[in-house]
């Protein structure tokens, strides 16, 4: 029924159709109140299992390390979380990991030379039985991507250009049929974090 006053100027009685009431749904949210900058407006999260290798010398996507959100409004950010969990095969030489955005590197280090840019990585050093070493990565990283429409993140990766390395995911670089050999899983998160009106 509509909304009926009964005498008084605060004696109202009545329903208001939600159809009428804006911002109802998260689908018809247009803009947030003030004060509510830095909320967490939602989640999304890709999990890896499997396993991946590579002896790519340039940039190349890891299958599996990608996530996609849609941005509620332009002004909002993402917060992106990476644990990534790798090995290398060969002693002394390095593998370097970079978070994209689109086609876009993001959280990556000053260009300085013939340098790598990278969001993450490592080398690694000689030592006995180090191929059989599994390290954590994690990257975490504030962006502001300045959309509203589907938005891909995803995770590349790369290895020193001599001796034929290769970098791992979820296993050791060397991989022998041994009962202490472990698989991990990676993953990679991104939430939606209202901009600050």
């Amino acid at each position: 029924m509509a909304i009926t006053r009964l005498g008084g100027a605060n004696a109202i009685t009545g329903t208001l159709p939600a159809a009428n009431i804006n911002n109802t749904s998260i689908g018809n949210v247009t803009a947030l109140p003030a004060g509510v900058g830095g909320k967490v407006l939602q989640v999304v999260s890709t999990t890896k299992t499997d396993t991946f290798t590579s002896q790519s010398t340039s940039y190349t996507d890891i299958t599996g390390m990608s996530a996609s959100i849609t941005p509620a409004s332009t002004s909002n950010k993402i917060l992106v979380l990476v644990n990534l969990n790798v090995g290398m095969n060969t002693d002394d030489r390095w593998h370097m990991y970079q978070l994209v955005r689109g086609s876009t590197a993001i959280a990556i280090g000053d260009a300085s030379g013939s340098r790598t840019q990278a969001s993450a990585g490592s080398v690694r050093m000689t030592a006995t039985g180090s191929a059989n070493f599994v390290d954590e990565k994690t990257i975490t990283f504030l962006d502001s991507p300045s959309a509203s429409s589907s938005t891909t993140y995803k995770l590349q990766g790369k290895c020193q250009s001599d001796s034929s390395p290769e970098f791992a995911v979820n296993r050791p670089g060397q991989f022998p049929d041994a009962n202490y050999i472990a698989l991990t899983a990676s993953t990679i998160t991104l939430m939606e974090v209202a901009g600050w009106l």
